[in-house]
């Protein structure tokens, strides 16, 4: 240990209990200099470092501030910047977050501090002159400047920095290192956090009270647009949409080249991107301008592929997409083949997402064991405008004239679904008729959903002349309790009204990349308005994840939030006019979603009020309600993702500034309430991977409530999905979680959603071979399973109540 180390350890031990002490400074002969960020130098004050670490402790009882100040002051060197040092501060608290999780609100102030530095350093004091430095660099538009100008004092004075003070250091990283405004040519921070949740709420608000409003909803982390709306509000390029779903080019080389360029001027302002193949021709397939046979789709979604990894927006995070395919195409079997790690790469594509767009006529024959056809395109285009008892008709006609590629059985290709799956965790399972049956925007015969977006809870009508686009935004449930720690539904309630009125304003405030977006988003207005947090609400309120109360919570909340939406659009529409395609719709009829689950809601009287008012005034939004998976917003707000269980109690994150490890901060304290949080309890979480169902110390109860996704029965995951269905008119992104996939669970898992009524689900989780490094364990990596051909598939589907994912 050097000197100053055992300087500032004796020191240390001296004022653990007690914060009122000073520091001798290092000999002369060890005296060393710092660089400021004004490039000065000057002599090292040790105490200056401990008071900053102190500054940011208040509230914080279990944290040690001289644990982070003796680690700090141990990094000096002659000539070592504050910035350098405020950064080693900021990793050693959040290194400690496994142990404690204030840590991590610790190491969270002292970022915050950090960024309040490097703004003001710029001379930036004031939310104004934050929007002006943003405007003079180009970065901010004309109507944002205005609207803050002229309400300057006001807006000033609304800023809080103490709201700073909710969020964990891996929030606060997340918007420090990828959302805040930044100087183009010195890459510094021109915004606070505050000020840049201010200029989001002014951005999206017409009047003061509104921006304000707002701005407390997010300053809180109550709710939190999606992610292009944070990127991008108020700035020159206003595009704020977060999906595009594109009907499939049609069966032409023109058409299939300007789809390119429409998705890739979509991917270009952070849109993701759902896009259907269905209409092109088959591997084969004659072309007849040149009597030759076409090389199918695989061909197209290479280069599509390569187009979508060429365009990153901006740096921001990486384009994506999802291609989408119905099961009769002849192209499927290759189709499935596009993410494996083996084979030609020529057909291969390893930036694409990819989904199956599936009709109910399928999966009766996969249950049945029946044949199911393959068909060109090319040879029956009118299949793709079909759905229901429409599409059976003619499919079965088109199977009778003997128009057929080819036959196959319907559970050899379900097999060979099930296990991309298992390998890639793509070939997500969408279901084609419920989302169309189900759809407020399909009453109108030639109305027709041909996909879901990238992440599959989007369910939109496209068309050759319109594109698909919705405004996500996400409730943060984790952040609606009231003072006796009951789930406040008022509150979620005024949260709704108010995200509902900013998600109907990006409407028309969005920059559309296209002219079919545009068209297509003035005429229906669709928005998405979900939640995140779900599962701290069952820990805060100490509910099973799967155990009746919590079901009934989650689909009350969920009844909540759709009520609410549609009583706001409908006011919308009273104050600005209904949405021009709303006689098109099922609601002018006064039919809303948990009619097509044939599902009656709480206190049907007041729904029956709110049926009459759509009627005669008709909704502001064709679609209003999707649960999206919230990934990078959930943790700004530091909450779990969307609706879904946790994974583990214990997992890493991984920031710029490196990977931490963290325990479930709900977890660690009723573990303190029991005196049970000890170095030999986190070593035991650690060494299972996270999970507490094997430490006997910790009583039966808490283990119930603590178990992981990978222990809560996959069938309760999509009862309650089914549940909140019947109040999701667009749908929600459901993961499910299997530890090691078998062909034949998989097979009865994915059926039994059908079964329920689910319209969409997403990846197919699965173990990581990698694990957490232990010190004294040994580690192997558990191998993919094999899989067997669709006798797997037939055994499940004979017995599905064995099925060990859906028990």
């Amino acid at each position: 240990m050097s000197q100053t180390e055992t300087l500032v350890a004796d020191e240390a031990a001296a004022a653990s209990t007690n914060h009122a002490f000073a520091l001798t400074p290092p000999p002369a002969n060890l005296a060393m200099h710092v660089t400021k960020r004004n490039g000065q130098r000057e002599l090292v004050d040790l105490n200056k470092i401990v008071r900053a670490v102190l500054r940011c402790c208040d509230g914080l009882h279990a944290v040690d501030p001289m644990r982070v100040a003796t680690r700090t002051i141990s990094g000096l060197y002659d000539g070592a910047s504050t910035r350098e040092l405020d950064e080693l501060s900021i990793r050693t608290a959040a290194l400690l977050t496994a142990e404690e999780p204030e840590y991590s609100r610790l190491a969270a102030r002292l970022l915050a501090g950090v960024i309040a530095k490097e703004v003001a350093g710029q001379e930036i004091h004031a939310f104004s002159q934050s929007v002006a430095r943003g405007h003079d660099v180009g970065l901010i538009n004309e109507r944002l400047l205005g609207f803050v100008q002229a309400n300057a004092r006001k807006l000033n004075d609304a800023l809080d920095p103490s709201l700073d003070g909710h969020f964990d250091y891996f929030g606060l990283r997340t918007l420090y290192d990828r959302y805040l405004l930044r100087h183009p040519h010195t890459r510094k921070a021109i915004e606070t956090p505050q000020q840049f949740f201010l200029r989001i709420a002014c951005a999206l608000s017409e009047d003061v009270p509104e921006a304000l409003a707002l701005y407390r909803r997010m300053a809180n982390l109550e709710y939190l647009p999606s992610s292009p709306t944070l990127f991008n509000s108020g700035t020159t390029h206003e595009q704020l949409s977060s999906c595009f779903l594109l009907d499939s080019p049609q069966d032409s080389l023109e058409s299939i080249y300007a789809k390119y360029g429409d998705i890739a001027q979509l991917s270009k302002f952070s849109g993701g991107i759902g896009v259907s193949y269905t209409r092109v021709r088959s591997r084969g397939s004659l072309i007849k301008s040149t009597n030759g046979h076409s090389n199918g789709i695989v061909p197209w979604l290479k280069t599509l592929d390569s187009s979508v990894a060429a365009v990153n927006q901006g740096g921001k995070r990486k384009g994506a997409a999802c291609v989408y395919l119905e099961p009769w195409h002849a192209d499927v079997e290759e189709f499935l083949e596009l993410r494996d790690n083996t084979g030609d790469e020529a057909r291969r594509t390893h930036n694409l997402n990819l989904a199956n767009w599936v009709p109910d006529l399928f999966m009766k024959r996969v249950e049945t064991d029946g044949d199911w056809s393959l068909f060109d395109p090319r040879i029956v285009p009118e299949f793709t405008d079909l759905y229901g008892e429409a599409f059976e008709r003619a499919y079965e006609q088109a199977e009778a004239q003997g128009k057929a590629v080819k036959s196959i059985k319907a559970r050899e290709l379900y097999a060979r679904m099930m296990r991309t799956l298992a390998q890639t965790g793509n070939g997500w399972m969408t279901f084609k008729d419920k989302c169309n049956q189900a759809s407020n925007q399909t009453a109108k015969a030639g109305n027709v959903i041909h996909l879901s977006n990238l992440c599959t809870e989007i369910l939109e009508i496209t068309s050759a002349e319109e594109t698909a686009v919705c405004n996500l935004g996400s409730i943060n449930l984790a952040r609606h309790f009231d003072a006796d720690g009951e789930f406040d539904f008022e509150q979620l309630a005024e949260t709704v009204r108010l995200a509902v009125r900013q998600l109907d304003r990006v409407i028309d405030l969005n920059f559309y990349p296209i002219e079919s977006a545009r068209r297509g988003n003035l005429r229906w207005r669709p928005v998405g308005l979900g939640c995140m947090g779900l599962q701290d609400v069952f820990f805060k309120l100490r509910l099973p994840f799967d155990g009746d109360a919590a079901r009934a919570l989650s689909k009350r909340i969920a009844e909540t939030i759709y009520f609410h939406a549609l009583e706001t659009s409908c006011e919308l529409a009273q104050e600005r006019g209904r949405h021009p395609s709303f006689a098109d719709t099922r609601a002018a009829s006064g039919e809303l979603q948990f009619d097509a689950w044939n599902v009656t809601p709480q206190h049907p009287e007041r729904w029956d009020v709110l049926r009459e008012r759509i009627r005669q005034h008709g909704l502001r939004n064709s679609l209003l309600v999707a649960i999206a998976p919230t990934a990078t917003i959930a943790s700004i707000a530091g909450c779990y993702e969307c609706v879904e269980p946790q994974v583990s109690n214990l997992f890493k994150r991984e920031t710029l500034s490196g990977d931490f490890l963290q325990v479930n901060r709900h977890l660690v304290e009723e573990l303190k309430k029991l005196g049970l949080w000890t170095p030999e309890m986190r070593d035991a979480i650690k060494l299972v991977e996270g999970s507490v169902q094997g430490l006997a110390q910790i009583p039966a109860t808490l283990r119930q409530v603590y178990r992981t996704a990978w222990e809560i029965p996959m069938r309760s995951l999509i009862d309650m999905a089914a549940d909140r269905g019947a109040f999701i008119d667009q749908s929600a992104s459901l993961n499910l979680f299997m530890e090691s996939p078998s062909i034949g669970a998989m097979s009865s898992m994915y059926m039994y959603a059908w079964k329920q009524g689910i319209k969409t689900t997403y990846y197919l989780r699965s173990r990581p071979a990698t694990k957490i490094a232990k010190a004294t364990v040994g580690n192997t990596a558990a191998a993919r399973p094999e899989y067997t051909p669709s006798e797997a598939v037939a055994c499940s589907l004979e017995n599905p109540e064995a099925c060990e994912a859906c028990q």
